[in-house]
């Protein structure tokens, strides 16, 4: 029986079957370490056989080749890797610019693990509402929607509790399979429920003290959306983006604009720090790299001076 996991529930999957049923699986201890070397072997979004066993229970028995997938280094074990998702169309950051504020360095590495996964990427600025009649607010959000969509990305303006940009994010999101990712507190959830009405996904408030978001979402879950239809993703919110497997050679070419002004650095394999003839930190010092992005990309190449002490993904 053939179907696709639809939720991770820590100690077991939700599968949903081809003639549309869910039921709930487990994996057999020796599946779980058959040359995968992740913190969840099966991703949501997975395509995967199901075998119902003599005591009624359901396993999972095989994971279908995936199409792509989506991976950051687990917070809490720093040699492994956890699956994001898999088999999916787009990958959607949802990131404020106040209350809370997400960092454009944590932007910049999701942004860069899409790249290096051959998944197109969204941006999603939700709580524009917080920025209406403030000059300095709008100026930033301007400058932040010029800078991604100047590199080719593409950047929706959304206010959860308004409801503005949702009719153009659920366009956006229409026939695909979509990631929706996030800090804690940047209103993901909330999203959903507009997006979905009637699914009421828990939310909660920001805290006064930290300005952070509390968790809601415990497991990653996927969720249909109404006409004119498709899937997202839900998953819990994560406070920093570990780049995983990325060789240091590659890091310029997950930023698209460091790699197209790379071809005019004297040296092939320039590393874009210290060499002479750098066309890449010319372009810096000239603005036409904004040195947010420039720092992100360092941050991500000293990742990699530390590759040896990380195991593969797989």
């Amino acid at each position: 029986m053939e179907g696709t996991v639809v939720k991770n529930t820590g100690s077991s999957y939700i599968v949903r079957t081809t003639d549309g049923s869910e039921m709930p699986c487990k994996i057999k201890g020796n599946f779980r370490i058959k040359g995968i070397r992740t913190t969840n072997p099966v991703a949501v979004g997975d395509k995967v056989e199901v075998r119902p066993s003599e005591s009624g229970d359901s396993y999972i028995t095989a994971i279908s080749p995936r199409r792509n997938y989506i991976i950051r280094r687990s917070s809490n074990l720093s040699k492994e890797a956890h699956i994001i998702a898999a088999n999916i169309d787009n990958a959607c950051l949802v990131a404020t610019l106040f209350h809370p504020v997400t960092s454009t360095t944590f932007i910049d590495r999701f942004l860069a693990t899409a790249e290096a996964y051959s998944i197109p990427a969204t941006l999603v600025i939700n709580k524009t509402d917080l920025c209406k009649g403030d000059e300095e607010r709008e100026e930033y959000l301007d400058a932040v929607t010029y800078l991604y969509r100047s590199i080719g990305y593409t950047v929706i303006h959304t206010s959860a509790e308004s409801g503005e940009g949702i009719e153009a994010l659920r366009e956006h999101l229409a026939g695909k399979t979509t990631l929706l990712s996030g800090n804690s507190g940047v209103g993901k959830s909330t999203l959903i429920n507009r997006l979905i009405p009637g699914l009421d996904l828990r939310t909660a408030a920001i805290s006064s003290v930290h300005d952070t978001g509390m968790h809601t979402t415990t497991f990653s879950e996927m969720f249909e959306l109404p006409a004119p239809g498709g899937f997202i993703i839900d998953t819990p919110g994560v406070k920093g983006f570990g780049t995983v497997d990325i060789n240091k050679n590659e890091v310029a070419h997950y930023f698209p604009e460091i790699f197209k002004v790379s071809a005019d650095c004297k040296y092939n394999n320039c590393t874009h720090t210290h060499e002479p003839g750098c066309a890449v930190r010319e372009a810096v010092e000239d603005n036409l790299i904004s040195r947010s992005r420039y720092s992100s990309y360092l941050s991500i190449l000293e990742d990699t001076l530390g590759e040896d002490k990380y195991r593969k993904a797989y």
